[in-house]
């Protein structure tokens, strides 16, 4: 009976236990490309100069020689990297990057801000007639977020990381407030 326990012991002992951590500096990298990303594609310009575009000729020769240097130039990364291309993310993120430039004026004029947990609230002074509109806004972007956050967990197979990459995108979202935008620091709000 005692080597049947001996040997019970040694096979419990022999187990391997992998822990999958969170991927935190993957997810705060994803995090900041996705909002700029949000923010960058609607924004206007910072100056009164119009860009020069390209020609159409010449944006497709450089998107091929990238295209070819990447089959031969592999990227190296320390850190884990963390899925955020599937259709679900894609859906969501194209509808915060169409409902940004709706945003963007209520951000300006102090109507709204980001609150510590990343979400948008009305910080009030909205006019009458624009009251419904705000809220909606406000309730859609923050339903967006939240959904984000969840699919990217979700397209990880990693449905409990949803609230450590809720709160990696809330101090981007912080991080990525632009000049004149009003954030939440602490309980306060101040203006960038």
């Amino acid at each position: 009976m005692k080597k049947i326990s001996v040997i019970s012991a040694l096979f419990l002992t022999a187990c391997v236990t992998i822990n999958i951590y969170f991927p935190a500096a993957a997810t705060e990298k994803v995090a900041d490309e996705i909002i700029q990303g949000i923010q960058e594609e609607a924004s206007p310009q910072t100056n009164n100069q119009t860009p020069a575009l390209l020609p159409a000729w010449q944006v497709s020769i450089y998107q091929a020689i990238d295209r070819s240097l990447s089959v031969f130039i592999s990227s190296a990364h320390a850190e884990a990297n963390l899925s955020v291309n599937n259709p679900e993310i894609r859906q969501i993120r194209t509808r915060m990057k169409t409902r940004f430039p709706s945003l963007a004026p209520y951000y300006q004029s102090g109507v709204i801000g980001v609150n510590a947990n990343g979400l948008l609230t009305s910080r009030g002074n909205v006019p009458l007639k624009e009251r419904n509109k705000v809220k909606k806004i406000i309730s859609a972007e923050n339903a967006d977020r939240k959904n984000l956050y969840h699919a990217i967990a979700n397209a990880n197979s990693h449905p409990e990381w949803a609230g450590q990459i809720e709160a990696t995108f809330a101090r981007s979202w912080i991080k990525h407030v632009q000049p004149g935008w009003w954030y939440q620091d602490g309980g306060t709000w101040k203006q960038k």
